[in-house]
């Protein structure tokens, strides 16, 4: 049974490689902001990008979709449209920490350059 349900895992995630490599590009960011949010330098924590991020990949991998997936196209694309609002939503949660980094980014950069 167990084996069952490995292959079936990865037979779901193979068919939602698309989603797999865009939650990947997502994660660039997020996971440099996870572990400057667990080492106490970014604060305040956006929590409802940490959720949604939980939502997008729960939702990449439940048996259950709003729409089935042998619908065939009908069916992948429910999955296509939430998983990109979802990841839409965690970037607008995470423009307050591209402003810090980038800020970071620029005094480090000034302290740097000759002068």
């Amino acid at each position: 049974m167990a084996r069952l349900s490995t292959w079936w895992l990865f037979r779901r995630l193979k068919t939602r490689l698309w989603a797999i490599k865009r939650i990947g590009r997502a994660l660039a960011l997020f996971l440099p902001m996870t572990r400057d949010v667990l080492r106490g330098d970014f604060r305040p924590v956006p929590w409802s990008a940490f959720g949604m991020m939980a939502l997008a990949l729960a939702y990449l991998v439940m048996p259950f979709d709003l729409i089935p997936d042998f619908l065939v196209i009908i069916g992948l694309v429910d999955d296509v449209l939430i998983i990109a609002w979802l990841l839409n939503r965690i970037d607008q949660r995470l423009s307050d920490y591209r402003a810090w980094k980038d800020e970071i980014c620029n005094s480090t950069a000034s302290h740097h350059s000759p002068s």
